[in-house]
């Protein structure tokens, strides 16, 4: 394959002179406060699903939908946000997507049932699902490529630490407040995101030529979504509620995607596709974007079945299992820009190679060492070790997948890393509730006592998650400093 040269990639697109014009540091600040606000909601049902359980007299299976149904939207939504980015203004897009989200927040909080609940969280997860990787292709065109790995640390905190601070945000709201209050409390910062969106917002990415394929739009749709679908109907069945067995849109997904692979391959000769997969030529983007897909795998996993876990099986309240997830969100968000500025320095390997390691670390140790009996503080230091192990893996895996693409495939390489991140989320959710749900069901079978089959599936779960996390640590070793990989 012919060698890029260096400047066509590691120098961002050159701005329209309205942006040259314009200080792009206020305008990133504002993507970045919206993308935070969203993507904290995202998580901030987790501890909230034993009160809806009783609420909506639900079990977990169906509950998980409020995460799950989110995530299923972002991953149809986010294929075409590849077309949006290149066709449409910042401006236009920066609104658009705070405004949905705005919306559904105001009707989730006015949500009279669960599947009304439902359709709200769809709507946040369509504005969400437009926001992230504009973000992250902005970024791209206006900070120089020297700099990317700090301003990634921000993107990094945005996908990770906010998702890790949503349960506290609601445990505290839930401490004393019912559950629409979460939504209450997200809404006036939404409106007020929007309304200072509206007033500073600026252009500051060029337009480029694109048409939408309506046939790969439908292809991606039914392709992501029957793979999530499918994925987290494994929940479910666990819980035997499942409506339809998981094979039929697993076999569905699988099907839709490959044709929608086939199409995209024949669109990208004419630069046309929905979804240009000539970013998996780049060896350093492909690997990172694996390493991104187990990182949130074991994030998200974690984060919904320790809410499950301290509440049910330790008897903690709400505010309590909120506050226990603090510190480690506070970590993430101190260790995400420190890691991105040691991998401009320093290159992303042995950054990333030292994440995993932790990360593999602390699920090994969530696996040997929770129970029944287990003292409260004891999970929160295991939990800071993983959130510090992701932070040290997150934000050099951005810099290194994204930063050694071309310009014109910016948008689409965005695009592809935020809907793997939606199907890694939802596969840990479903892997995750399923390894516990099973476990658990199987010791009460056996006469076991409730709280000890508990701690079983707990077990299960995060030894699952371990046993995927060595994997992680193998792909480290491969992963290269995109800059020099060019110079060669």
């Amino acid at each position: 394959m012919t060698a890029t040269p260096r400047a066509q990639i590691a120098q961002p697109t050159p701005p329209s002179s309205a942006a040259r014009a314009t200080n792009p540091r206020p305008i990133i600040a504002l993507l970045l406060i919206a993308a935070f606000v969203m993507i904290l909601n995202e998580t901030i049902m987790g501890v909230a699903l034993p009160h809806l359980m009783r609420d909506f007299a639900i079990d977990a299976g169906t509950a998980q939908w409020l995460a799950t149904g989110f995530m299923l939207t972002m991953a149809v939504v986010i294929p075409t946000s590849g077309f949006l980015l290149n066709r449409f203004p910042l401006r236009g897009l920066a609104i658009t997507a705070i405004a949905v989200f705005t919306a559904g927040t105001l009707l989730a909080a006015l949500a009279p049932s669960f599947a009304v609940l439902l359709m709200a969280r769809v709507l946040q997860a369509v504005g969400t699902a437009i926001m992230t990787p504009l973000l992250s292709t902005t970024i791209l065109n206006v900070v120089s490529a020297e700099k990317r790995g700090r301003t990634m640390g921000g993107i990094a905190i945005v996908m990770a630490a906010a998702p890790a601070i949503g349960p506290t945000v609601s445990g505290l709201i839930l401490n004393n407040l019912s559950w629409r209050w979460m939504f209450w409390f997200v809404f006036p910062v939404a409106a007020a995101t929007l309304i200072a969106a509206i007033f500073t917002m600026r252009n500051l990415t060029e337009r480029r030529p694109a048409s939408l394929d309506i046939l790969s739009t439908v292809l991606s749709a039914l392709g992501f979504a029957g793979l999530i679908y499918g994925i987290s109907s494994l929940g479910e069945e666990a819980t035997g509620h499942a409506g339809v067995s998981p094979l039929v849109p697993l076999g569905v997904g699988v099907i839709a995607l490959g044709l929608f692979i086939w199409r995209q391959l024949v669109l990208q000769r004419t630069d046309s596709a929905l979804l240009d997969l000539r970013t998996f030529t780049n060896r350093s983007f492909t690997i990172a974007v694996i390493l991104v897909f187990f990182s949130m795998l074991a994030l998200f996993g974690a984060l919904i079945v320790l809410p499950l876990f301290v509440q049910n099986v330790l008897g903690l309240t709400a505010l309590q299992t909120g506050l226990m997830m603090l510190p480690g969100g506070l970590i993430m968000g101190i260790f995400a820009p420190v890691s991105g500025a040691l991998s401009d320095r320093f290159g992303p390997r042995w950054i990333v190679l030292f994440g995993t390691v932790v990360s593999s670390l602390a699920l090994w140790l969530f696996s040997g060492t929770v129970g029944a009996g287990t003292e409260s503080w004891h999970i929160v230091l295991l939990l800071m070790l993983l959130n510090a192990g992701l932070g040290f893996t997150l934000t050099p895996l951005l810099s290194s997948a994204l930063g050694s693409l071309r310009p014109s495939l910016y948008a689409h390489g965005s695009a592809t890393v935020n809907t793997l991140q939606q199907v890694a989320g939802a596969t840990g959710t479903a892997l995750f509730i399923t390894l516990m749900t099973n476990e658990t069901t199987r010791h009460l079978t056996s006469g076991e006592n409730p709280l000890l089959a508990g701690a079983a599936g707990a077990h299960a779960a995060f030894t699952g998650g371990a046993i995927l996390s060595l994997l992680a640590i193998v792909l480290a070793l491969f992963i290269r400093n995109p800059h020099k990989e060019e110079a060669q």
